[in-house]
């Protein structure tokens, strides 16, 4: 088994109850934002590795703005998006959260203890 060093993780909200679709390029959004902001050594190395990204959801707004402001209070790259509103949510609906490429000892602590959205 591949022991990863580092990791991306998408939070997101499911109280919205968005389509496969809409949430595929919300989180396909929050990736690549993140990705994009990484500093390069950091991108680097989790590339090297496989680029491991994890998907976990929250219940709410709320929920996703604890772990958002917990990941600014501990330095962890997080990346909010809002949707754009064209389809299924209002314009500037916040729909998830990036969080990472970091150490997974950085973001444990934020969303290790979120359940996977299956």
């Amino acid at each position: 088994m591949t022991r990863f060093s580092y990791k991306l993780v998408v939070a997101v909200r499911t109280d919205l109850e968005l389509s496969r679709g809409k949430l595929a390029v919300q989180v396909a959004h929050a990736a690549v934002e993140c990705a994009l902001s990484a500093p390069r050594d950091v991108l680097g190395a989790w590339r090297r590795e496989g680029a491991k990204k994890v998907v976990v959801k929250v219940p709410d707004l709320e929920s996703l703005m604890a772990l958002v402001e917990k990941a600014k209070r501990l330095g962890v790259r997080v990346c909010v998006i809002r949707d754009a509103g064209l389809t299924e949510v209002p314009p500037g609906t916040v729909t998830c959260a990036g969080f990472g490429p970091d150490r997974e000892e950085r973001l444990d602590p934020i969303t290790g203890s979120l359940p996977l959205l299956r």
